[in-house]
Formats: C-alpha cells, sequence, structure tokens
C-alpha cells in the first residue's frame, strides 16, 4: 500500500455508470466504496432519509451529510471512495470539514444515453441491487436474482421524470465540479460505455497507488 491515504470522490449524473466505476476501482486498489445510497438504507439516520427518497425528493443536505459524515469518522485511517457525495456545494464544504479529497472523478454521459438508461432500470428495493433490462437484465423478469422477490421501478426513474431529475442534478453538481476544478484535482471522463472509460480510469488511478488486479481482472 502506498504510505499516504488515498480519498477518492466520483461524481455523475443518474445512470452514469457511477456505481459500476465504483465498485471495480474499490475492487481494483483496495479502496472502501463508501455509498451513500447504501449507508442511507442501513443506517438509523437513513430512515429519515428514505421519507424522501420514497417521495421522489432529494435528501436534504443536512440529513445525508450527518450520515456520511459520521461514517467517514470511523474511516479517518483507511483509503476510501465516496459514491454520492457531496452531490452539493454545502455538502462538499461539510466534507473539508473532515477531510479534503485527493482526487475526484467526474463521469460525463450524453443527456440521451442516460435517458434510456435510467427509463430501462428496475430495482430490488431491499438490496438497492439495480438491474438495466437493456444490458444487465434480471434472469427471470420482473424478479430480482438472489432473492426472487419484485423488482420495481422507482417514480423518478419513469420518462417523465427523467428530464427533470437530470436538470436539478445538473445545476446542483456544477459548483461542485468548479470547486474541485479550481483545486486542480477534477480528472473529467467522456463517453457512453462503462467498459470504454474505465481504461483510461484505471490508468489516472494507478498513478497514485499501486493496483492490487490488473486492469483486465478488474
Amino acid at each position: 500500500m502506498a504510505s499516504k491515504l488515498l480519498r477518492a470522490v466520483v461524481l455523475g449524473p443518474p445512470g452514469s455508470g457511477k456505481g459500476t466505476v465504483c465498485e471495480r476501482i474499490a475492487r481494483s486498489f483496495g479502496l472502501q466504496h463508501l455509498s451513500s445510497g447504501q449507508f442511507l438504507r442501513e443506517t438509523e439516520a437513513g430512515v429519515l432519509a428514505q421519507q424522501y427518497l420514497e417521495r421522489g425528493l432529494l435528501v436534504p443536505d443536512h440529513v445525508i451529510t450527518r450520515v456520511m459524515l459520521t461514517e467517514l469518522e470511523k474511516r479517518r485511517e483507511q483509503h476510501w471512495l465516496l459514491d454520492g457525495f457531496p452531490r452539493t456545494l454545502g455538502q462538499a464544504k461539510a466534507l473539508d470539514g473532515i477531510c479534503q479529497p485527493d482526487l475526484v472523478i467526474s463521469l460525463n454521459i450524453p443527456f440521451e444515453t442516460l435517458k434510456d438508461r435510467l427509463s430501462a432500470r428496475w430495482v430490488h428495493p431491499a438490496s438497492g441491487r439495480v438491474y438495466n433490462m437493456d444490458f444487465n437484465p434480471p434472469h427471470t423478469q420482473g424478479v430480482d436474482d438472489l432473492t426472487g422477490e419484485p423488482l420495481v421501478q422507482r417514480e423518478d426513474d419513469k420518462p417523465e421524470a427523467v428530464a427533470a431529475r437530470l436538470r436539478k442534478y445538473k445545476d446542483a453538481a456544477k459548483p461542485v465540479i468548479e470547486l474541485y476544478k479550481s483545486r486542480g484535482i477534477l480528472y473529467s471522463f467522456s463517453g457512453t460505455e462503462t467498459n470504454k472509460i474505465w481504461p483510461y480510469v484505471y490508468t489516472l488511478l494507478s498513478s497514485r497507488i499501486p493496483p492490487i488486479l490488473s486492469e483486465e481482472e478488474h
């Protein structure tokens, strides 16, 4: 392991493949993948957040910040990778109070690609497992592979809600991206396929921390 701890953030709109990229980074480089969605499902404070998500609303800054900073406090001596946080400038400034990220990866995916991906997305509510009917469908249509429980399409993944959701993300993320760009730690990757973006992400991370898996083994 490198002697210096690496703290990284992956930014990207809904449907950008952020979770997939984070999982690959975690496996290839040994970073702890800290997903805001997972903590919102599993922690006590996250119960409050679920009430917002169920109504298709964004979780308020103070709620998600409390959840994430509590988890980060436990991991002061670990390499980590943040997924889904910070989403707003307020969250980014709160994160600075604990630790300034060393590296921020921004995924830029065309609007039409995001719209198509989100509209084809179904989830298993209890675990958060995500399926895409176009390129990652369940073994049996409409049910989760592991539990056999029914999948649902979230209200905000329905086509009519997607455009508004993407605009909302873009407005909130712009100042966050500008902040990290001004610090010289932002690296943007554009494309429509995660597999084509991944080699560039892998090369970037390899320049900061020794990989534990080769690019092909991810």
